[in-house]
């Protein structure tokens, strides 16, 4: 900067000739950047000219201290914590504390996952419309939505007192908690690509990011797990005797543990909702908005439909999603059934939260290697190794007789495989937004929309797995309060935990085979974007 104060000083005290001579030079050494903005590594000029052209990205190159990683990392623990204690809890508390209907509950997942799942490119489509303020563009919203969705998080776990509304009122709440969470996560997500232009920076953030969601799956899990299970959840060994003893002594009991119990969810909902804001309050302090330098240079953002039909259009990114859609929906298929594959399946009614939290741990500890592999080895292998490893257990687990201690085990190594799935995607992402900058560099704004889409697809996925699963255990006679279910239940549970996620993550891992992006263009892409900047 001093460098170039002092050459325009000089330069307005000397002769016209001078002035001329100096801007020829300078019209030279823009001569190669541009030339390698068009073609990556084959610039052409003097030695001089390219060892100035290399020294401009390193001083514009953007370092993110360990606390702004930190802080930026804490912000998805969030939906990572609410969505932890809605995908596990949340059908076993419809069924079994709520005592809603299998059939009505099934309509509450199945709606409110697509409902989710729509407001995402919704919620996107208005971002791209937002304009820059003082906080920025995405910021804004986290703030102004946090304070809503806690409010609504909290009523989702409340049972009212009219039966006869109960499945309007969790369906009300469910869809206005995952419109405003929406609100929360997309800007966050899409938040990754403004925190620093350098894509090792990004990578980085997003290590430090999936290992605080999983800390966050975990304390999710703990939190919402032992608290509910140190409750007394009354049930019955004879569903038909249920109608006999709610009539007789043992109905102040059944009612207390009942109430014991609802109390429970309702702590625990509490906890959750203030780690939220917590979570909330350290990501708008900690965290600055940046703005890209070629994108502050142009005027107009592109119009969300064309930008819409631009991103559809663009063949790693349709490539990735839709292998992550059918990993993404095995690992779904999981979390929204294990609770009840514990209890009624294997038997292990009083060990379910033991066994969550020891999957979320098994999965905390290994994000840093999981990070190291991927630098190491690239991110495709990282993917085939990673996800393939829940394979053998999920076969382990449907042909194996119960047996606690090797379910921890079976536990511990399906962790390692759900933190490859957890870290990958978001890892991945910023790669296919790289390569279509790279392919469009005249478009911006599209961020919000590739990150909103990703999440449209695997949340509508969700969503049909788990109004599908709750509908099939209708049909297959699941008994609500019952201390144990019929054959055909249990036998239900187990594919719909095992076998079914074995058949998605094996197709998932075949389209993997058409993504192109690998570490090679990785590195092409990150000379020329360093042009562009």
């Amino acid at each position: 900067m001093l460098r170039d104060r002092w050459n325009s000083c000089a330069c307005s005290q000397l002769g016209p000739a001078s002035q001329l001579f100096r801007a020829l030079i300078r019209s030279r050494q823009v001569e190669p950047a541009s030339e390698s903005g068009r073609e990556p590594g084959l610039g052409s000029g003097s030695s001089w000219q390219q060892a100035d052209f290399q020294k401009e990205p390193k001083k514009k190159k953007q370092q993110l201290s360990v606390c702004n990683k930190l802080c930026y990392a804490v912000g998805g623990a969030p939906y990572q914590v609410t969505g932890c204690a809605l995908g596990f809890f949340l059908q076993i508390y419809l069924l079994d504390v709520a005592q809603v209907g299998p059939f009505s509950a099934s309509i509450i997942l199945f709606v409110g996952r697509a409902w989710d799942a729509i407001t995402d490119p919704l919620v996107g489509f208005c971002i791209s419309k937002s304009s820059w303020t003082c906080l920025g563009r995405l910021m804004p919203w986290i703030i102004f939505s946090t304070p809503l969705a806690v409010i609504a998080y909290f009523l989702i776990w409340f049972v009212p007192d009219f039966p006869q509304g109960q499945t309007y009122w969790y369906l009300l709440f469910y869809c206005l908690f995952e419109t405003l969470v929406t609100c929360f996560h997309v800007p966050y997500s899409a938040l990754t690509m403004f925190i620093s232009t350098e894509q090792t920076e990004r990578d980085s953030a997003t290590a430090y990011r999936m290992t605080v969601e999983v800390l966050g799956t975990v304390l999710g899990t703990a939190i919402q797990g032992q608290i509910v299970g140190q409750a007394d959840m009354p049930c019955f060994q004879d569903h038909n005797s249920s109608a006999e003893a709610s009539q007789s002594t043992n109905r102040t009991h059944y009612i207390t543990s009942h109430r014991e119990t609802q109390n429970a969810y309702l702590l625990a909902a509490g906890v959750i909702a203030s780690i939220y804001v917590i979570c909330a309050v350290i990501l708008t302090l900690g965290v600055r908005e940046r703005r890209e330098p070629y994108e502050a240079q142009q005027t107009e953002p592109i119009a969300y439909f064309q930008g819409l039909r631009l991103v559809m259009s663009h063949g790693p990114y349709i490539k990735l999603i839709t292998g992550f859609l059918f990993t993404s929906l095995a690992f779904m298929l999981v979390e929204g059934n294990f609770v009840l594959f514990c209890t009624y399946t294997l038997g292990f009614r009083n060990e379910f939260q033991n066994l969550l939290l020891a999957i979320m741990l098994s999965a905390t500890f290994t994000i840093p290697i999981w990070q190291w592999f991927l630098t190491r080895f690239g991110k495709k292998t990282a993917v085939y190794v990673g996800i393939s490893s829940a394979v053998p257990f999920l076969i382990l687990v449907a042909l194996m007789e119960s047996n606690l201690i090797v379910t921890y085990v079976v536990a511990v190594a399906a962790g390692i495989s759900v933190a490859a799935a957890f870290l990958l995607p978001w890892s991945m992402l910023p790669d296919v937004i790289d390569d279509f900058h790279l392919k469009q560099p005249h478009f911006h704004g599209t961020e919000p929309i590739f990150f909103s889409f990703y999440v449209f697809f695997t949340k509508f996925a969700s969503g049909v797995s788990l109004g599908i699963s709750t509908l099939s255990l209708d049909f297959a006679g699941y008994q609500t309060l019952s201390c144990s279910q019929p054959e055909r239940v249990k036998f239900t549970l187990n594919m719909l935990v095992t076998m079914a996620p074995i058949v998605l993550i094996l197709l998932g891992l075949l389209l993997f085979k058409l993504y192109p992006i690998d570490e090679e263009r990785r590195r092409q892409n990150k000379k020329a974007l360093q042009a562009l900047r």
